[in-house]
């Protein structure tokens, strides 16, 4: 689980995110300022990754009412083995996918992303996981994110690398590389291969 620090610092953006969005009066938005302000400082006092005002700064770039993020990922299989990526920032091994841009659909999302990280042309078949990211043994992060994983099959393409990733492969069950544990999880990843296995198995959620 998260810890409460990050928990309850997100639950201050979230109702200083909000409270921007719809306040009129303006000691209403200078309150609301102070409160994301004071979300970003636990945040920051909670982790050494950034600084209160680089959190800020992300925290302002979200404007509406407060929702989570969705993270798409696709789970490609080939002869019993999954497409794997290698992220430049980490060194760490991770299904291809990313945060799902305005204009497109999940699964749109999810093909993109194969293709721009990996080289593969791919077609979405299954959504086999939805998932709150908190609850799958991920490290911490500043956003509320859902996770959507899509199990898709190759039609074309080959293997290049990206400005984001600096490897490609395919990796069976018991021979998975050191994951991006900010990006998916041990667990998750078994659970695809189940999906793979077994494909009349319903979607699963939290």
């Amino acid at each position: 689980m998260e810890p409460r620090w990050l928990e309850w610092a997100r639950k201050l953006q979230a109702i200083a995110q909000t409270g921007l969005a719809y306040a009129k009066d303006p000691y209403d938005v200078e309150r609301y300022a102070s409160v994301r302000q004071v979300a970003a400082e636990i945040m920051a006092a909670g982790s050494s990754d950034a600084s209160k005002e680089t959190l800020v700064k992300l925290f302002s770039r979200d404007g509406g009412y407060a929702t989570p993020k969705v993270d798409v990922r696709a789970a490609v299989f080939r002869d019993d083995k999954l497409l794997l990526v290698k992220e430049r920032e980490d060194g760490g091994w991770t299904l291809p996918g990313g945060w799902a841009d305005v204009g497109d659909s999940p699964s749109v999302a999810a093909v993109r992303e194969v293709k721009e990280e990996s080289g593969f042309d791919v077609v979405a078949r299954k959504l086999a996981l939805v998932y709150d990211r908190d609850r799958h043994g991920h490290p911490p992060i500043p956003w509320y994110t859902y996770k959507l994983f899509f199990l898709c099959e190759i039609v074309g393409g080959a293997a290049a690398t990206s400005h984001e990733t600096d490897d490609v492969g395919f990796f069976t069950e018991d021979r998975i590389p050191p994951l991006s544990l900010t990006r998916v999880t041990p667990g998750e990843i078994a659970h695809l291969f189940e999906h793979s296995r077994q494909p009349t198995l319903p979607t699963a959620f939290d």
